[in-house]
This record gives structure tokens, sequence and C-alpha cells, in this order.
């Protein structure tokens, strides 16, 4: 099934996943995928951080959930380290296992030297060559705030729109307040480019996390972090878990009211969070609730 057909259909749900380095990380994964397989996601998606063995793996657990046929997959792809013929195999042996949807990213700037050579110039050449492979549909990142190598918000936003114009959807780095999607979406539409954009849900649910999420481009806005420092003082790290959780489901509400085509959560491959906030917005039988 491909992911612009769901899109097309309605509101989509859908979980992110990162491939396991050992088994204690796989059994993890084992458990999170039995957990939330039981929500019925709309599809699920592994990422992919470069090298031959992450692209493995990747390929390994895409593959294996690909061949259970109980779960829509996606596989993330990068531009960096790769060259064009190595990249339209990889292509060719995702269709050849009947996956029909790739995410299609520029790809973090690795520490190795050796990995950092690449046939790509931006991730919009990537998705040229998923089209001339063919049968997919693409996925690519926005980001609103704007990428963190971007010179501007106003550049950021024309290549986001170059690169919709020839993709099916696109999913964000996390956020934390609505306008944030409204705005990126009412500039995508002032360059006249209406693609779905999933909006990307990662909680804040540790007051050290915060300081990672910021590093990652998503700044925590101060009235969470006033929130979740009043839950610390109130109740500790238990509170905190509690407020986070709260602040995300809330989000996704304020989201699917504005027009949001469907909810994308980053599970860290854990299941307990995103379980909480699944459960609050669709109920026990996956309906929204009013």
């Amino acid at each position: 099934m491909r992911i612009d057909h769901l899109l097309a259909a309605g509101p989509t749900r859908s979980f992110e996943f990162f491939p396991p380095k050992s088994d204690e990380e796989l059994a993890t994964l084992t458990s999170t995928l039995h957990d939330l397989e039981k929500l019925a996601p709309s599809f699920v998606s592994v990422t992919y951080r470069g090298g031959r063995a992450s692209r493995q793996r990747t390929f390994d657990l895409v593959t294996a959930i690909q061949r259970d046929g109980r779960l829509v997959t996606m596989a993330h792809l990068i531009c960096v380290g790769h060259g064009r013929d190595e990249m339209r195999e990889i292509l060719e042996d995702y269709r050849a296992a009947g996956v029909e949807n790739v995410m299609a990213l520029g790809g973090d700037i690795p520490d190795d030297p050796a990995l950092v050579a690449s046939d790509f110039a931006h991730a919009l050449d990537l998705v040229e060559l998923a089209r001339e492979v063919g049968g997919f549909s693409i996925g690519v990142a926005a980001h609103p705030a704007g990428h963190p190598r971007s010179p501007d918000r106003a550049s950021d936003r024309r290549f986001l729109a170059a690169k919709l114009a020839r993709a099916d959807f696109a999913v964000t780095q996390f956020f934390f307040e609505v306008a944030d999607w409204v705005h990126l979406v009412a500039d995508l539409a002032d360059l006249g480019v209406t693609r779905p954009v999933l909006p990307g849900i990662m909680p804040a649910t540790t007051l050290t996390g915060v300081v990672g999420m910021a590093r990652m481009g998503a700044a925590v806005p101060a009235s969470l972090l006033d929130r979740l420092e009043a839950a610390e003082r109130a109740g500790g790290a238990p509170a905190v878990r509690a407020a986070g959780v709260a602040a995300a489901t809330e989000l996704c509400e304020e989201l699917l009211d504005a027009g949001a085509p469907g909810i994308h959560f980053f599970t860290l491959n854990r299941s307990t969070a995103t379980r909480e906030i699944h459960e609050a917005l669709y109920g026990p039988d996956g309906v929204r609730r009013p």
C-alpha cells in the first residue's frame, strides 16, 4: 500500500523506529512492534543514518516487516556517502522486496570523512532517482523552524517546495506548537505547494532530554519548559513525564483540529508514551475522540 494513497483516503497515524544495533535493542524493538501493531497504524517507517552496516540493518528490518504482511512500511534513504549506481541498486532491491514507500533525505554529515562523498547534492536529487526507478510513494523531510544548514527560512521554504513538487508528502521534524505546522503549510501554499505535510511528534518527557531536543534543531518553548519544571517541583520525574505526554497529546489534538493529514510518532523504539498519546486521541477502538 502506497502512503500517498493512504493520505488521499483520510488522516493517517504512523510510527517511526530505528534499526537495532544489538540483541538487547532488537528485543526492545520486537516488543514495541508487538505493542504498537495492535493500534493498527497506517504505516511504520525505519530510519537510516548511513554506512553499509546501518543500511543493511534498515533493509533487513523493513523487508522483514514487509514479508510479515501486517504493516505498511517506509524505508529511509540518505544521500550522504552514496553513489548514484549504488543508490539505484538499493532502490531496485527495495522494489523487488515489495517495499513501495521511501523517505528521501539529505542525511547528517558523518564524522568519518570517507563517508561524506556523494553523487547527490541534495535530497531532491534522490527524489528524482526514486522517480526514475519508479514504483514508489516518496516522502521528504520538512523543518518547521528551517533546516539547520539553511541560510534563512525563506530559502528553506523554497527548497522544500521544490522537493515537494516531485515528492508525494513530507514528514516534519518534531516541534511543540501548532503554529509551527500551520505557518509551514501556509508558507508552502503561498509557493503553490499543497502536498500533505505530516507533523512529527516526540513528547518531551525528561528535563535532561530537553537539551538534546534543542541540539536536534527543535528547541522546547519557554511555556512548555516552565510546565515541565513545575511538574518536576510538584512530583519529580514521573510528573515531568506525565506533563510531557499531556502536552504532546494536546498538540496532536490541536493539529488534527487544524487539518493535519495525520500524526507521525517518533517512538525511539519504545511504545509506552506513544500508546498513551494514541489512547487519549483515538481510544481503544482506534477512532478519534470528539
